[in-house]
């Protein structure tokens, strides 16, 4: 069964950086596309950014040109780095997998999640 673990959420000041890590288990690492989702509080969850099992990664508009997404192969891991964050930004970011995907943003197409990890950024 694959399991995903996130880590790296924090509290952080507006204009701060942090980078979040989702470490996937239980499955051939190279095998799955992943997105980072998030939710703040009374909202939908929303689609920030994916990596495709190819490589290839899709960001939000509301995020691009501040947060990039990578994969790190022989650490089975996914990372969102974000910088010049604002308080909009907070909220519980979780990853997502799916066997082959595409790294999309439709949240229907991921079949596991991770816990999450809140993010804070205070102005």
């Amino acid at each position: 069964q694959v399991q995903l673990v996130e880590s790296g959420g924090g509290l952080v000041q507006a204009g701060g950086s942090l980078r979040l890590s989702c470490v996937l288990s239980g499955g051939t690492f190279t095998e799955y596309g992943v997105g980072w989702f998030r939710q703040g509080s009374g909202k939908e969850r929303e689609f920030v950014a994916g990596i495709k099992w190819t490589g290839s990664t899709t960001l939000a508009n509301s995020v691009e040109g501040r947060f990039t997404i990578s994969r790190h192969n022989a650490k089975n891991t996914v990372y969102l780095q974000m910088a010049s964050l604002k308080p909009e930004d907070t909220g519980v970011y979780a990853c997502a997998a799916r066997y082959f995907g595409s790294g999309g943003p439709s949240i229907v197409e991921y079949s596991y999640w991770g816990q999450g990890t809140q993010v804070t950024v205070s102005s």
